[in-house]
């Protein structure tokens, strides 16, 4: 049987973007890719590129004062939201444009369309027009979800944040991972009085208790004010602002009220219940270990199977299948030991396992820091940063690295390569210390805190 395609990818984010590529340059096939909004998905549009130069322009607010403080005669300014607001964009724009060309030079051809199945082998796009294809790849990412609550319609959530015509003077961020978290550190940098509301009793669930303990008591000392254990009962417009009632009683008006309270596959009107392609819970697409469906020629990978959500991983799974698919080299996408960055105010990079989950599965030492870099602590600033190593009593090896720490998620990369290779405490001890570096201290710890 002859087909269109031998690969139709459906969504233009970062893992659907690689594959589509790498199988059209690398092996010649003959490739399709539909995307229904813009190329570069939540990473680059509305996610990872466009938050990460929010944060960059939240932290030049200490930075007048550190200045101040090592002698230079500068004087703090407002900030433009508008003149930072246009050149985000127009960044974004370029990448967007990066994308489109790297599809267009390996000879991918692109419909800029919505695109659903119709039988295991053919695709309908949003004008009617079906293309048939050996392999489908269904890599459509997520989006961001409100809960079910009286006037969450009007909350923003992280996709119409970076398009705010002007900056509130209160906002209130519900949520505690780390979007929720990360924006709260974003937008107190930027002058906004910012509130922040978690139902648990901590924010960054998942991640080690003692590093997120510290990363909210300092989110908390640079003046955001996190309420734990609190939720939002219901919103109302009241002139200009949206009244809030909490659980925790409160009755509160903010300007903005954002919600960062989860997300979903976007798994809906594919077509996937017709060819008895499975979801799961969350209405994620349930995939084996090579990204495959229960139908031979569909595969999924992304945010839309809901294994890993990450930038990195997702392209990862679009090279895995590309190997398994095009090349002949059956290959399982490796989520093992994945080193994570939280842009949160102090930055958050964590590699392997929390001190609890060690814990559980085999008897631990820890070996852990605390203590004001030199930087910040000449410049009169009392933020403390954490260095911290889990590491197994029997084999000695560094079942987990956190790191909470100015440029935490650039340290966190390097320490990754040695948890991946399985180094021992005493490989790290081996190793020379940076001085002065506020990461010598990793190499530097004798002695266990504590063991457990």
């Amino acid at each position: 049987m002859s087909f269109d395609y031998d690969l139709f990818v459906i969504g233009g984010g970062s893992g659907g973007v690689r594959a589509a590529r790498v199988a059209a340059g690398d092996t010649g096939a003959k490739v399709a890719l539909a995307e229904e909004d813009r190329y570069g998905g939540t990473c680059v549009i509305r996610g990872c590129v466009p938050k990460k130069l929010m944060v960059f322009a939240s932290e030049y607010a200490d930075m007048v004062g550190d200045a101040q403080a090592y002698g230079w005669d500068i004087k703090a300014g407002a900030f433009n939201w508008g003149h930072f607001r246009g050149k985000m964009h127009a960044e974004l724009d370029r990448l967007e444009g990066i994308y489109r060309n790297i599809l267009k030079n390996n000879g991918v051809e692109s419909f800029d369309a919505r695109a659903k199945l119709v039988d295991a082998h053919t695709v309908e796009l949003s004008d009617g027009t079906r293309k048939t294809a050996k392999h489908i790849l269904i890599a459509t990412g997520g989006h961001p979800v409100k809960p079910d609550i009286p006037g969450a319609e009007l909350a923003i959530t992280s996709n119409e944040i970076f398009h705010l015509e002007t900056l509130p003077k209160t906002m209130l961020i519900v949520g505690g991972g780390y979007i929720a978290s990360e924006f709260a550190g974003i937008m107190n940098g930027l002058g906004v009085k910012t509130t922040q509301f978690y139902r648990g009793a901590q924010i960054l669930r998942g991640f080690d208790d003692e590093a997120r303990g510290l990363v909210c008591e300092e989110m908390c000392q640079a003046g955001i004010d996190v309420h734990l254990g609190t939720n939002v009962l219901e919103m109302r417009k009241e002139g200009d602002q949206i009244w809030v009632k909490a659980t925790n009683g409160e009755e509160r008006l903010f300007d903005h009220v954002m919600f960062a309270t989860g997300r979903a596959p976007n798994a809906d009107d594919l077509g996937l219940e017709a060819l008895g392609i499975e979801r799961g819970r969350k209405g994620e697409i349930l995939v084996d270990d090579y990204s495959q469906t229960g139908v031979p020629s569909v595969f999924a990978i992304g945010d839309v199977t809901d294994r890993v959500n990450l930038t990195p991983v997702a392209i990862r799974e679009g090279m895995a299948f590309v190997e398994t698919v095009f090349k002949g080299n059956p290959t399982k996408p490796d989520h093992e030991l994945i080193p994570t960055a939280i842009f949160t105010q102090p930055e958050m990079g964590t590699v392997g396992l929390s001190e609890e989950d060690a814990a559980e599965q085999e008897p631990i030492d820890v070996y852990s820091t605390s203590f004001k870099p030199m930087q910040q602590a000449f410049a009169g600033r009392a933020q403390r940063v954490l260095m911290k190593l889990v590491v197994s009593k029997a084999s000695r090896k560094v079942l987990g690295c956190h790191i909470v720490a100015p440029g935490a998620g650039e340290m966190i990369q390097l320490a990754g390569i040695a948890v991946k290779m399985g180094a021992t405490k005493e490989d790290f001890d081996r190793t020379v210390a940076v001085h002065p570096t506020m990461s010598e201290e990793l190499v530097t710890m004798k002695t266990p805190v504590r063991s457990a």
